[in-house]
């Protein structure tokens, strides 16, 4: 059996199980942490700007360099726009396009799943634990 060819990029819709399909690598980068963190600020704040010294305030543990590289990674993908004003030191500033907004509604259910259930994914894992250590 041969591998599938890549997925076109004419707006088709992609193959999750499909080894060669980017919809894999797309996935992988919106679920993340800090990326379902950084689209929720930006919606909360939609449709105004937030600068990144906010953003990194907003989301505690973050670091500049994580959140620098989420930015960047989230602008590449059509989820972000950035504005630079010239000054010094310059000030840069982010908000959701409408690509962006349009993730915050599923990313938003992943999150109050995630919220509603850890009790019970610890109690699994502890579980878990208890009988690796009876073995």
């Amino acid at each position: 059996m041969t591998p599938s060819p890549p997925q076109p990029r004419d707006g088709t819709r992609g193959d999750l199980f499909d080894p060669q399909c980017p919809t894999r690598r797309l996935l992988d980068r919106i679920g993340t942490k800090w990326l379902s963190m950084t689209v929720k600020v930006l919606a909360e704040a939609s449709p105004e700007e937030v600068r990144f010294a906010e953003l990194q305030r907003r989301m505690p543990g973050i670091s500049q360099k994580m959140l620098s590289v989420t930015l960047q990674g989230m602008t590449r993908d059509g989820l972000v726009d950035r504005r630079v004003e010239p000054s010094v030191p310059p000030r840069v500033y982010y908000r959701l396009t409408p690509l962006g907004l349009s993730l915050e509604g599923p990313l938003a259910m992943v999150r109050a799943w995630a919220e509603e259930h850890m009790a019970e994914v610890d109690r699994a894992n502890a579980r878990s634990r208890e009988l690796a250590d009876d073995d």
